[in-house]
């Protein structure tokens, strides 16, 4: 029986890993290999080369950050704003899509490729807040200033080094999550305007 082949999975996995932790240009065929302890010889049974590598990391990217984060969100319990906050965490917490998140960010300004696929998973998160916060907004000017303060804050939060006297992080980035999405002065329970 011939020796079993790293699975491709696998590759991408300690791609997406390499570019959380140093960016794009620390994903190298060789350096995986080695951080996987195979030879690069199994690599290019499933890539072409390292850019193949690159569009399937960013597939992968793309299906856990929106795909498979909406998913769980429609099977969430709770209301049109508690799914919004619940795709805020499973995507800006400090887990796994977090610094790959970020890494891409930087990877994007850079490479206008990246910059386009960014710019469709942003616009669709982008539309879950809309669809969030226009239940409890009906000005479509507000709709869109309060979805881009949401998103704002939950990736400019990870850059803010201030510090919150009396307060921790998480008790402000709630707090400022509440003012966002709480119903506009002048709207009626029905989401009209007064």
């Amino acid at each position: 029986m011939g020796a079993l082949r790293t699975p491709r999975e696998t590759w991408i996995d300690a791609g997406l890993s390499a570019l959380a932790t140093g960016g794009v240009d620390a994903v190298r065929v060789e350096t995986l290999a080695k951080v996987l302890g195979v030879t690069k010889g199994g690599f290019y049974g499933y890539f072409a080369d390292r850019e193949a590598l690159l569009t399937a990391m960013l597939d992968t990217w793309e299906h856990e950050a929106v795909d498979n984060v909406l998913e769980e969100v429609e099977q969430a319990d709770g209301s049109v704003l508690d799914k919004a906050r619940l795709a805020g965490r499973l995507t800006f917490s400090d887990g796994r899509l977090l610094p790959i998140d970020l890494a891409v960010r930087d990877w994007a300004r850079r490479d206008a490729a990246v910059a386009e696929r960014l710019r469709r998973v942003d616009n669709r998160r982008m539309d879950l807040l809309r669809d969030a916060i226009g239940t409890v907004c009906s000005d479509p000017a507000e709709i869109e200033a309060r979805s881009l303060l949401a998103f704002c804050a939950a990736i400019g939060s990870h850059f803010l080094a201030a510090d919150h006297p009396g307060r921790t992080r998480e008790e402000v980035i709630a707090r400022a999550g509440d003012l966002i999405l709480e119903r506009s002065t002048g709207e009626r329970p029905d989401g009209a305007g007064a």
